[in-house]
């Protein structure tokens, strides 16, 4: 969790916990901001879908109350999530396997993606400031990138502790974003940033 450093220690930068570690942290506040991402799907979409703990739990509440939606993702939580749901099509993009993202990345994914459209990407972030959400790995920011190219709507899922952390792949300007749902009001420079991107901010719980 931080670097030891001559006379002390430091976290260190852009550090975030692992898929699993992330599971087991506001787990309330994501089945929130989940319950309220749901709502923006609507039976027959195709929806991509990224990696993470916030989108693990999205996944979870769209298997539990849509049917008939084509689901799109590198993810293999997502994809295990939504297979409960017989009436979801899941089709899961091919790449280099990130063990503690749980999730495919790499070229390979990045064109795979590029064959498909979507009505909505349902995407996380390591971090959100003014000038977008970003990833701690450039290799996820670059899929994220490439599923927001590719989406006519794209939604970001992410809890109040992402606010003003600063990562080093921004994957979207937030003229890119059309809603994020989070568990907190955003403030300050953030908020400012989404009201003159005309990005809708939707408060779960």
């Amino acid at each position: 969790l931080i670097d030891r450093t001559y006379g002390g220690a430091v976290r260190p930068l852009a550090a975030e916990p692992s898929l699993n570690e992330r599971h087991r942290i506001l787990v309330a506040e994501r089945e929130a901001i989940a319950r309220t991402a749901a709502t923006l799907v609507e039976p027959g979409m195709t929806v991509m879908i990224g990696s993470g703990a916030t989108t693990g739990h999205v996944a979870r509440r769209l298997a539990a109350v849509h049917r008939g939606l084509t689901v799109i993702t590198h993810a293999f939580g997502v994809a295990t999530v939504l297979a409960i749901n017989p009436t979801i099509t899941v089709l899961v993009a091919p790449g280099t396997y990130h063990g503690s993202e749980g999730a495919m990345l790499g070229a390979h994914t990045v064109g795979f993606l590029a064959g498909f459209a979507a009505d909505v990407a349902i995407l996380g972030a390591s971090g959100l400031t003014a000038d977008g959400p970003a990833d701690a790995l450039i290799e996820s920011a670059a899929v994220y990138g490439a599923m927001t190219e590719r989406a006519a709507r794209v939604v970001v899922v992410a809890d109040h502790s992402k606010f003003g952390r600063r990562f080093p792949a921004r994957y979207a300007p937030w003229t890119r974003i059309g809603r994020l749902v989070t568990d907190r009001a955003p403030d300050g420079a953030l908020e400012q940033a989404l009201a003159a991107a005309g990005v809708g901010v939707a408060v779960a719980g």
